[in-house]
Parts: structure tokens; C-alpha cells; sequence
């Protein structure tokens, strides 16, 4: 945190700022063009300080900033914290019942894992019976095909004997 408290950004901002808010008069003489680069930075340099300690107020009020508490109490407060777990009509569950609940759940999902890969399975082999069948087919239209030019050949000798 040091001693500026998360304000580093703001400090700097603000001495550039309060340097370039001092310098101002001194370049006033020396070229217009110089005069209207002071009259854009300053107004903005003060607006980006008031930004950055605005923004440093929010997340120290969000993050309920405490100056003065130690990274040893933060790790007992941890420590000695215990987590609860309420049911939805507001009982508390306390650890044994959350492993149970956990194995029935997974018990469940490894049977659920298993009937897939059953499922799965079987579409492989639903799957491969088609392909056979549509082999068959294919095989089947082939012969008819077959049969039919043997037939048209057989005509086409008969007429021209």
C-alpha cells in the first residue's frame, strides 16, 4: 500500500499538473501555438487528477479498505472461518452429508457415462448394418442393371441375324 495509499497515480498527475499549471505564465510570451498547448493540457492534466482520485475513493469504498489490518489477521480470519451450506427451506448440511450426496451423484454420472457408451455402441453397429444394407442395395441394382444389357444385347443379336 505504501505511503501514499493506492493514491501514486494521482500524486503524479497532480505534481504534473501543478507544473504545468506554474510553468503556464512563463510561455505565455514566447508563441500563440505554445499558449494553446498549455491552454488544452492544464484543464485536461487537473481533470485526469480528479479522474484518478475518484476512481482510488470508489475502489477503496468497494473494497471496504482497511489501513491498518495485517496479513497475519487476514490469515487466521481465514483460517478460522468455516464455510456453511444451507438447504433451500434453510437447514444447514454439514460435511458427511455434502460426501454422500457427492458419491450418489457420482455413482449416477458413472452410469449415465456407461449407457452412453452403450448407446454409442449400438449406433456404431446401426450404422455399419446400414452401410451393409445400402451395399446390398447397390449390389442388387447392379445385377438388375446386369440383366437388363444382357437383355438388350440378346435383342440387338436376334435382330441382326
Amino acid at each position: 500500500m505504501g505511503y501514499l495509499g493506492n493514491h501514486l497515480a494521482t500524486v503524479v498527475t497532480g505534481v504534473f499538473a501543478a507544473i504545468l499549471t506554474g510553468l503556464w505564465p512563463y510561455f505565455v510570451d514566447f508563441a500563440p501555438i505554445l499558449n494553446f498547448v498549455f491552454i488544452m493540457a492544464v484543464p485536461i492534466t487537473w481533470f485526469l487528477t480528479f479522474t484518478c482520485w475518484i476512481s482510488q475513493k470508489s475502489t477503496d469504498y468497494m473494497h471496504k479498505y482497511e489501513i491498518h489490518e495485517n496479513h497475519s489477521e487476514k490469515k487466521s480470519l481465514s483460517s478460522s472461518q468455516t464455510t456453511q451450506i444451507y438447504t433451500s427451506d434453510g437447514k444447514q448440511v454439514s460435511p458427511t452429508e455434502i460426501k454422500v450426496a457427492q458419491n450418489e451423484l457420482s455413482g449416477e454420472l458413472n452410469k449415465l457415462k456407461e449407457s452412453v457408451k452403450l448407446k454409442d455402441s449400438e449406433i456404431e453397429r446401426l450404422n455399419q448394418e446400414i452401410s451393409n444394407l445400402q451395399t446390398l442395395v447397390q449390389i442388387e441394382s447392379l445385377k438388375t442393371e446386369l440383366a437388363n444389357l444382357k437383355m438388350l444385347a440378346s435383342k440387338s443379336k436376334s435382330k441382326s441375324k
